[in-house]
């Protein structure tokens, strides 16, 4: 999504620009483990709520969120999460 042309609902950042980025974002939040718990939500989760394509990466996201017990997610794509009732969806746009 950083290198992704704007066009394209992505950011249109450079290599350079978004190596910077994930450097930061390393630095200030703590990386959570991927674990073999996520999978086994992420499967329970496509088959609740019939997830299939492009948005099966969603779900996966919600699986890790319940999986490390996080319960909002910071997204532009609200519609893509409003499905996941065991999430809180936030609008970056809605936060001051």
């Amino acid at each position: 999504m950083a290198t992704r042309p704007a066009v394209n609902n992505g950011l249109a950042l450079s290599l350079t620009e978004t190596a910077a980025h994930i450097k930061t974002f390393k630095q200030t939040f703590t990386l959570l483990p991927d674990t073999p718990d996520i999978f086994s939500e992420w499967e329970h989760l496509v088959e609740l709520h019939s997830v299939s394509g492009r948005q099966s990466h969603d779900a996966r996201l919600v699986a890790a969120m319940l999986v490390h017990d996080l319960t909002h997610i910071l997204t532009f794509n609200t519609d893509d999460f409003k499905r996941y009732k065991e999430v809180t969806v936030v609008d970056p746009t809605s936060v001051q």
